[in-house]
């Protein structure tokens, strides 16, 4: 028989046993704060449309919202961090709690304009992981028939990012016949998957957005901590 004693390599004092106990974080009062990004600059964007639908629902459900515009957001690495649009997003991203990513398809690719702004976002800024722990929604856009590569490529950099991705998604084929002359998303059953998604959202936002330091606490990282601890008293030794 398996026993828990069989583990030689842990180190006790710093092993977390998960407990339901453990996973009631604490009370926010304040709405979902939500971001919402897309990856298209044209005068009429579909994947901005798109966008927009998503966040009259998510003020529908309650929650605050954000869409970042894209507009004169430098290549990655072309100015300094100081730049204007570029404070803007990683403020927005430090603000939200939860995010939602909708992308044109390009060659069966998410756009430069949609990795552009991810791009700008380090996965460590001034001591704090900007994403990780974040809820987010991923989305596509297609000027064709339905395609899933970019919401599968979205959800590696979700990933990536160290965000917690939900199970829901949406994918809109021919995406210009979707909506009617005032920008509206016509009903159907793409518009109540997005309807779909947006609640989908709210609800891992407002389970994790409490426990979120919880749940991103890593055993790895208390070693290296451990360590880097131990380290420094050693140093202070000699």
């Amino acid at each position: 028989m398996i026993q828990d004693t069989d583990l030689p390599n842990i180190e006790s004092a710093l092993l977390d046993i998960p407990d339901q106990n453990k996973i009631q974080g604490s009370a926010v009062e304040h709405a979902p704060r939500i971001l919402l990004l897309y990856g298209s600059l044209r005068e009429r964007s579909f994947s901005r449309l798109v966008i927009e639908e998503c966040a009259r629902l998510l003020t529908r459900f309650g929650a605050e919202v954000a869409i970042f515009d894209p507009n004169g957001l430098p290549q990655t690495d072309t100015v300094s961090a100081d730049h204007p649009k570029v404070s803007e997003l990683r403020e927005l991203m430090m603000w939200s709690e939860g995010q939602v990513w909708c992308s044109p398809e390009r060659h069966g690719s998410m756009t430069s304009i949609f990795k552009s702004q991810i791009d700008w976002v380090p996965l460590n800024l001034g001591g704090v992981r900007p994403t990780q722990g974040k809820t987010l929604a991923v989305m596509q856009v297609c000027g064709g028939s339905q395609s899933f590569n970019v919401v599968n490529q979205l959800r590696t950099l979700g990933r990536w990012m160290r965000m917690v991705t939900i199970p829901n998604q949406s994918s809109v084929p021919k995406a210009f016949l979707e909506f009617d002359d005032n920008n509206r998303m016509k009903p159907s059953s793409y518009y109540n998957r997005i309807v779909d998604v947006m609640e989908e959202l709210v609800k891992f936002t407002l389970l994790l957005r409490g426990n979120k330091d919880y749940f991103v606490d890593r055993y790895s990282e208390r070693c290296e901590s451990a360590d880097e601890v131990s380290a420094r008293v050693n140093q202070r030794s000699l």
